[in-house]
């Protein structure tokens, strides 16, 4: 986790930016004072580490650390996000398309698992969201006796529409297809919370050494709470020391002391947590998320320089942010051995296929893919990341890193609902999250962009092993007093003047819910 450098702050910089952007749109707010936001959070940070001081919890103190409440660079979030489209990189934008884009593979119809192997349904759609951050007040704290931890709580809610054109006209078509809400955790503020006389007598009560007890006269206070030592003495003749008393000598037997004593807790073990930033989500398919993640590090700290690097050409051909699995067949082609995204789809993408074009069938699994019409977001979607920015003057960002599964340490998961489980099953989901600050126009703001990947398995292949099948969402979001009036406007339409035709939403989509 990350540690504040100056504890004795009262107020720290987050809540201070916290506070700013809750009153940010209000008359005379000043624009100026929320420059070098980025800046301003991250420079009190650094990593927590065994060696650090750690710091004393007392109840007197209690009010003074939930006003204290840290929210790290979540608390840059606060505030309501909605798709953003540069127009300088795509000038034919008259209107607010789709700045999202995803993938979903499904089960092809007709099929279950374990039978037909192969078949799925694959769909690329562009989408508008709204995505609102709301900082909870005061800390929450997690109490586990000797260690107590105080997180930044973060609610969110998200909307999501996809984008299409009406067969008839040339008018666009908002579809809802998505609603999740949750939370994000800055785990933060380690405390020790040492026994106290008061917390001992109250918690349980003190019992008196018993009379009868043979080693009574051993505690000293009257109370069993020293751990007593089964020694020889210089007689040799067997009896129960105190640690104090023990001087080294072997011991045959241990009689733990049954109270505390006051200040126990204090030499530790501390509890260091090994991520700094978790998010819990629900989503209306059926499962429920959570995700551990970290501040990403770059040369000169978490406050990255510059705008986030995407590949170009061949290097973009990247397994980890494709919609293509390897276990899918990879296209026939590898990391060694690439299909250039900027460039046009290879031919056979066009060809009907036979065995003897595609003997191991990599190529027929893949090639609606590269043959959408969004290529090639359909088959890498950051890319969509990368071309929005360019043109954009980013002069930091930071970037969160998260997953369900790590490779060490704790662990995230995600839970399904039986259905879900049985056919789709959900296992695991990864995240980047990228806040960056934006140059434009002679004003500084900060732009959002996420990657998310949800893998699904479901059937096998023709060997019997188990198809990861990639479920990618992209996009990027602006503050929607950032963005341009007439793609506000249509957030507006789409978003807040919604009437009952909204209530049913499409049978393709998530239920939507009427603001």
């Amino acid at each position: 986790m990350l540690k504040r450098n100056d504890l004795g702050d009262e107020m720290q910089e987050s809540q201070k930016i916290a506070s700013f952007s809750a009153q940010e749109n209000e008359l005379g707010a000043d624009p100026g004072a929320n420059n070098n936001i980025l800046e301003k959070l991250m420079k009190g940070y650094t990593k927590l580490e065994i060696d650090d001081a750690l710091r004393p919890f007392y109840e007197h103190n209690l009010q003074k650390i939930v006003d204290d409440v840290d929210y790290g660079v979540l608390a840059a979030l606060q505030g309501t996000w909605v798709s953003y489209n540069n127009k300088a990189t795509n000038p034919t934008v008259d209107r607010l398309i789709g700045s999202g884009v995803h993938t979903t593979i499904m089960p092809s119809p007709g099929t279950n698992s374990g039978t037909i192997p192969g078949k799925y349904s694959f769909d690329c759609q562009q989408y508008i969201e709204k995505l609102t951050f709301d900082l909870v007040p005061g800390g929450v704290r997690n109490r586990g006796g000797a260690n107590e931890q105080f997180c930044g709580a973060v609610k969110y809610e998200q909307s999501v529409k996809s984008v299409s054109t009406e067969k008839e006209s040339a008018a666009l078509k908002y579809t809802p297809i998505h609603e999740e809400n949750g939370m994000y955790l800055w785990l933060s503020d380690v405390f020790n919370y040492a026994a106290t006389e008061k917390t001992i007598k109250e918690d349980r009560g003190l019992l008196p050494v018993a009379e009868t007890n043979p080693n009574k006269d051993l505690y000293p206070d009257g109370y069993p709470d020293e751990t007593l030592f089964l020694v020889l003495n210089d007689k040799g003749v067997k009896e129960y020391v105190t640690l104090a008393n023990l001087n080294g000598r072997h011991y045959y037997a241990i009689l733990a002391a049954k109270e505390l004593k006051p200040g126990a807790g204090q030499t530790g073990p501390y509890f260091i947590p090994d991520y700094s930033i978790s998010r819990s989500g629900v989503i209306p398919h059926g499962s429920t998320i959570t995700l551990l993640g970290d501040l990403a590090q770059g040369d000169n700290g978490f406050l990255i320089k510059g705008a986030p690097q995407f590949p170009e050409g061949n290097a973009a051909w990247k397994y980890d942010h494709l919609a293509i699995s390897r276990t899918m067949g990879g296209a026939g082609a590898s990391e060694s051995d690439p299909i250039n995204l900027d460039a046009p789809p290879p031919p056979w993408v066009f060809e009907t296929l036979n065995h003897d074009t595609d003997p191991e069938e990599n190529k027929i699994y893949t090639q609606r893919i590269l043959a959408n019409p969004l290529y090639p977001y359909s088959v890498r979607p950051d890319l969509r990341l990368r071309d929005t920015n360019k043109g954009q003057e980013i002069t930091n960002h930071v970037l969160i890193q998260m997953s369900s599964k790590n490779k060490t340490g704790a662990q995230g998961g995600i839970i399904n609902v039986p259905f879900v489980d049985r056919f789709v099953s959900t296992v695991e989901m990864k995240m980047n999250l990228w806040i960056e600050t934006v140059k434009e126009d002679g004003k500084e703001f900060l732009q959002l962009q996420y990657e998310q990947i949800i893998f699904f398995e479901f059937a096998f292949g023709d060997s019997g092993g188990t198809t990861s099948w990639p479920h990618i969402q992209v996009n990027t979001l602006r503050k929607i007093e950032d963005i341009p009036e007439d793609q506000r406007q249509i957030i507006i339409d789409q978003f807040y003047n919604t009437g009952k035709k909204d209530a049913a939403a499409a049978a393709t989509g998530c239920p939507y819910h009427k603001e």
